[in-house]
């Protein structure tokens, strides 16, 4: 425990602990605490009798974990009619220990208030320090609770700039078992056991449209399906690295210029192999999608000219820097006036707009998948201009950078 402690505090400042504390119990009126992955709390306030009781330790370090695992805020009862809530604390890959929202009670109902004192004191507290400890705790709605802890996960995010990666991941592997759970239940309760054929060209439509978040859902539905059809993690394989080979069909008949999806589609089927379980099979063929509908939104405009198509590989490895016609021209092999006039007439866009639209593209995946603000965000993808990349998100997405993360995260 003693090495966590150091890892932590050496890690994060002083000055960036109290300055979230001090935003958060302004809006809250309670104070965040440093949670150790033990379930100790680093530096109690003096009076807090709840701290070095067993059952509160292992109460919390129970809702880090499951904060950990899940990628997000966890809120949960303490004791009986005693809420409080934790948010986990990563680093890239790292986690460090986590943050308590602080306590508050669920109802004002003496009798909760009761029980929480009767709890305390069986626990080991004094009865009269346990009831002092109760009287104060402010109450709190249900929803106040999980507000507070989504605002306390935003600002320390926010503050201390870290990106939380591995949160991230687990996020999306959490709402890719959560869909596939609920098509399970589905399909159990109308005894539909069949393989939705139709699907895979649904999927397709999906990735074509650059719809990512709409086809993610759906591969989830026919991983649901496919695994209450049968449980053998061979026959998955089997279906999976078939749906996928239909897909790299589909596409390469679409454009010969994505042809280099066949060699991607070895590397798919190779980590599709090797998964070992379904959970792990889950995640491959999730990131295998996300692969495959990068490579199809980046060439999907089937442009037949070569000196087209070098152009828009060239934007697509440059668009997050200056990007000026002549490069592009010279990457194409023609003059700037002429590959500006082929471009438009084979895609139906202009350069500019093209490095727009995978500048906008590539933002939409860091604000869904990263804590890093917007203006962050808006320079890394090649904007000098916070504003001007709103304008440009708006126009594209028709939402803001803003809302177009709070929606993400509200699916």
């Amino acid at each position: 425990m003693a090495y966590y402690h150091v890892v932590a505090m050496s890690i994060l400042s002083k000055r960036l602990l109290k300055g979230v504390a001090r935003s958060y119990a302004r809006e809250f009126g309670v104070r965040p605490a440093l949670l150790l992955p033990g379930g100790r709390i680093a530096e109690p306030t003096r009076g807090d009798v709840m701290h070095d009781l067993p059952v509160i330790q292992q109460a919390r370090a129970h809702a880090l974990e499951e904060s950990l695992r899940w990628g997000e805020p966890y809120v949960f009862f303490l004791a009986p009619g005693i809420v409080s809530s934790v948010i986990p604390l990563v680093r890239d890959e790292e986690a460090v220990g986590g943050l308590t929202g602080g306590e508050v009670m669920a109802e004002d109902d003496p009798e909760d208030r009761r029980e929480a004192v009767t709890y305390l004191t069986a626990a080991g507290c004094p009865r009269r320090k346990a009831v002092a400890t109760v009287s104060r705790l402010p109450v709190w709605p249900q929803a106040r609770t999980q507000e507070a802890a989504d605002a306390l996960y935003a600002l320390f995010y926010r503050m201390s700039g870290w990106t939380p990666t591995l949160l991230t991941a687990r996020r999306e592997e959490a709402l890719q078992q959560r869909q596939i759970a609920e098509e399970i239940h589905r399909r159990k309760f109308t005894r539909d056991v069949t393989y939705p054929l139709d699907d895979e060209r649904l999927l397709l439509s999906l990735i074509r449209a650059g719809d990512r978040r709409g086809a993610r859902r759906l591969l989830n539905r026919m991983l649901g399906a496919v695994f209450l059809r049968t449980a053998d993690v061979t026959v998955v394989r089997a279906l999976m690295i078939e749906l996928m080979g239909y897909l790299v069909r589909a596409a390469v008949e679409d454009s010969p210029y994505l042809a280099p999806l066949l060699d991607k589609n070895h590397a798919w089927m190779a980590r599709t192999i090797a998964a070992p379980d379904f959970e792990a099979l889950s995640r491959v063929l999730r990131d295998a999608l996300d692969d495959f509908m990068d490579n199809i939104y980046l060439m999907g405009y089937q442009p037949q000219h070569a000196a087209v198509r070098r152009a828009l590989e060239y934007i697509a490895a440059h668009f997050a820097e200056p990007v000026a016609v002549d490069d592009v021209a010279r990457a194409a092999g023609l003059s700037a006036s002429r590959v500006a006039h082929l471009v438009k007439q084979h895609t139906g866009h202009s350069i500019l707009q093209h490095v727009h639209r995978m500048r906008i593209r590539e933002a939409q995946r860091l604000l869904e998948r990263t804590t890093r603000s917007c203006a962050a965000i808006a320079y890394q993808v090649g904007f000098g201009d916070q504003s001007y990349f709103t304008r440009q998100f708006r126009l594209l997405t028709g939402t803001t950078p803003g809302r177009h993360r709070r929606r993400s995260r509200a699916r």
